[in-house]
């Protein structure tokens, strides 16, 4: 096949990261016969800083033009002074806007070579697979802002339509795995939440009623993932708690740096990206995690091109590699000598030719 992508590097370790993944897309092209033709653009401070905008004209005309778009990381201490006028976060807050992804994909999946990275006994980790659905393009992050030096407000607004097409995703999703769907909200306190709740609530009696739907305060489901996470399937919740949930349900996998995400619209047209930040502390050493941008690639394979057997290679050529024992420091133990991002994506590559090559 033939598709057109978008890089875009971001920030801190984004451009190391992402290079990791443009090796593996490349390698999946030259392996299968595709066609990826790559075409890099500025976002975040780097866009800042080259032109003023965290979401420049020329990033948004190849984000409109590509098929699928790929990003690394945005921020860093140097745009985030208190007075800072633009801000490398805007520049997403746009870029998930402009493309109407209203639906984020995280999958927390555990795999029993990573269970002694994670902090919590192993018993908890056995056969965790959940799927968060998180809405994106509403609520508190998007809302009305005010500051003054003594008073601050945030807006949190959600419209029934809002609920409603991502609650659909999330149900639609669970027909395909196990059939259960655990909508987190707070509707004890926040009158949206309360929308939420009556809004899901009436959809599950009218349109999904083959499908198991548990309501959970986000508090609960904060303290669930961590002492029941294989009881969750489908998890579907409004933008501000499914950002920090599923940063949460990352030490279930044993560290951000493996968790992916993918965020769709109504056509599947995706933005995918590593859920972690840009890390500038460690930025330029090359030894952060690629696996989440790697598995990224996967899930954009997977759920906008089409090409899933491709994307279960990858996944494959992920875990074999840690299983061989290559690890970068956030995930080794404490026998095993962390290897370097490039030298990760070495060996996912390696994995993925060798495991191509058998079918």
């Amino acid at each position: 096949m033939e598709a057109l992508i978008a890089i875009l590097p971001g920030d801190g370790i984004g451009p190391e990261i992402m290079r990791e993944g443009v090796r593996v897309l490349e390698a999946v092209a030259e392996s299968a016969g595709h066609r990826f033709e790559l075409r890099e653009a500025l976002i975040g401070g780097a866009a800042i800083d080259a032109a003023g905008d965290g979401f420049p004209t020329e990033t948004r005309a190849i984000v409109k033009e590509a098929d699928v778009t790929l990003l690394g990381a945005v921020g860093g201490p140097r745009w985030s002074a208190p007075n800072t006028p633009v801000r490398p976060e805007k520049g997403l807050l746009d870029l998930r806007a402009a493309m109407n992804v209203y639906a984020n994909l995280r999958p927390v999946k555990t795999h029993p070579a990573l269970y002694s990275a994670s902090p919590l006994r192993p018993e908890y980790l056995i056969d965790v697979d959940i799927m968060v659905v998180r809405e994106l393009t509403g609520g508190i992050y998007f809302g009305k802002k005010n500051r003054t030096a003594d008073e601050a407000t945030d807006v949190c607004t959600y419209h029934r339509s809002e609920i409603e097409r991502v609650v659909r995703m999330a149900a639609l999703f669970a027909r395909e795995r196990n059939g259960k769907v655990a909508s987190i909200d707070k509707a004890n306190v926040l009158e949206t939440s309360r929308l939420w709740r009556s809004v899901t609530d009436e959809m599950f009696r009218e349109e999904f009623s083959d499908l198991e739907l548990e309501t959970m305060f986000v508090d609960a489901a904060a303290m669930h993932l961590l002492t029941r996470p294989g009881d969750f399937d489908v998890l579907v919740t409004e933008n501000m708690f499914g950002d920090i949930l599923t940063d949460e349900a990352s030490m279930l996998c044993g560290s951000l740096g493996m968790l992916p995400s993918a965020s769709l619209n109504e056509d599947r047209r995706g933005l995918y990206e590593p859920i972690h930040g840009s890390a500038p502390d460690i930025a330029g050493q090359n030894i952060a995690n690629p696996c989440a941008t790697i598995l990224s690639v996967a899930m954009m394979l997977r759920y906008t091109l089409a090409l899933k057997e491709e994307a279960a290679l990858i996944e494959q050529a992920v875990y074999a590699a840690i299983e061989a024992g290559y690890r970068t420091g956030d995930i080794a133990q404490a026998d095993t000598r962390p290897v370097s991002t490039s030298t990760m994506g070495d060996q996912v590559i390696e994995q993925y030719r060798q495991l191509a090559k058998a079918i």
